[in-house]
Order: C-alpha cells, then structure tokens, then sequence
C-alpha cells in the first residue's frame, strides 16, 4: 500500500494514539480513528484502523487481565454482537459523512450524560450506578453498531464504565477484554466488505511498533493518574473525537 508523507503521518500518530488508548486513557481510541479518516476515506480508514486496534488490545490484556469485571462484559456481549450484525447491514446503504455525523452526534450527547451523572454523583455520593439490563442493551446495541461502521465504540464504551464507576485498573482490564473479543468478532465482516486486505494489513504491521510505544506510554500514564482525573479525561476525550466527526 502507497501513503503519501502526509497520511504516514497522521497514520503514525494515529497508531500511537491507539496504543495509549488501549493501555491507558480509553478516549484517545476515537481521536485515532478521527486521524486516519482525515487522511483516508472513512470505509477505508476503518479497515486500517481496525488491525491496530486488535494489536493494542492484546497488549492490554496481557498488561490488565487480571483486573478484568466478567459481570459487566456478559451483560454486554450478546447486544453487542447484535451490534455488529446490524452495522454490516447498514454499512453498504448510508454515506460517509452521514456515518461521521451519526456516531458523533451520538458520543457527544453521550458525554454531555457523563458529566451530568457525574455532578448527580457528586450531589449524592451514595446513589448507585445504573444497573437494569435495559442500559447495557442499549450500549452493547449502539457499540456494535458504531464499531463496525467506524471503530467508534471506545468512547461510548467509556462512558458506560465510568457510569459504573470502576476504578480506573479494572477499567483498563474490562475494556481490554471487551475490545479484544469484540474487534476480532469483527474481523470476518470487515475482509468480506473488502476493508481489510493483504495491502492494507501490510501498511498495519509497518505501524504495530507505534502501538506498542503507545502502550508503553499509556501505561506509565495510567499508573500516575488519580481516578478522578483519569474519569474526566475519559469523558474530554470522548466529547473532543465526538465532536470531531461532526465537524
């Protein structure tokens, strides 16, 4: 696959990204994918972005598996799959732009709950995150749905962590299960639709060493961070890659 100097930039950066996203601060996941869609189509961006996402996730989890939550990945599994179904399905009829559109219009209003559930939680300390089953549906449905149209589902992802308030390791260890099962679910789908390739998958191996640097990276900053301010890192990051598809 032939970049120009430009796209090898952002593509490198954008893989850095993703390798502190995966091991460190979730939200920077969507600002990766924001990068290599300003440089590459949107359909084919996400066929590049989608290798280095699956590498990001197993350093993850080789750094964080033991402090996985099990509970809250089975709530979400089955919606998710669903998820994903429905996007392959919708993927062929609906525009890049309006893609864009959708999924970041749907992570800033998002991240506007977030900070909202936040300043409730600060009002009552006491009050308990949501648990019905209705709330992971809803998640795991729209996860699936955005992953595969635009490997976007890191942001919302966060939000319904941070809306269980899990301390930020297990966090980190729920979210790298959840991503490494998800986006190899995924992986069929994408070859099929053409969006992943031997050229592209070429152009992903000459970019892994930026993951892991990421990775290195995130995880020193992960360690260093308090809980509080690794949440409303989340969140900004979240609303900032939202606001970057819209716009």
């Amino acid at each position: 696959m032939i970049a120009e100097p430009l796209q090898w930039v952002c593509a490198v950066l954008g893989a850095l990204m993703v390798g502190i996203a995966k091991a460190g601060i979730m939200g920077l996941s969507l600002l990766s994918v924001a990068l290599f869609t300003h440089v590459f189509p949107s359909k084919q961006a996400t066929g590049l972005v989608l290798p280095l996402l699956i590498f990001g996730d197993f350093v993850a989890v080789l750094a964080y598996r033991a402090h996985t939550q099990w509970r809250y990945l089975w709530r979400l599994m089955p919606w998710t799959a669903a998820g994903v179904v429905l996007g392959y399905v919708a993927l062929g009829h609906i525009s890049d732009q309006s893609t864009r559109t959708l999924i970041g219009v749907i992570i800033v209003s998002l991240c506007v709950l977030g900070y909202w559930r936040r300043y409730l939680t600060v009002q009552a300390p006491d009050a308990a995150a949501p648990k019905h089953w209705a709330v992971a549906a809803a998640i795991g449905v729209v996860a699936g749905f955005i992953t595969l149209i635009a490997n976007a589902a890191g942001p919302l992802m966060a939000i319904y962590l941070v809306a269980m308030r899990l301390p930020k390791m297990q966090f980190v260890g729920t979210a790298a299960v959840f991503f490494m099962v998800l986006n190899l679910f995924k992986v069929p789908f994408m070859v099929k639709l053409g969006l992943i390739t031997a050229q592209s998958f070429e152009f992903n191996l000459m970019l892994a060493p930026a993951v892991l640097i990421g990775a290195f990276a995130g995880r020193w900053l992960l360690i260093r961070i308090n809980q509080q301010l690794f949440e409303k890192l989340v969140l900004a990051f979240s609303a900032i890659a939202g606001l970057l598809l819209i716009v």
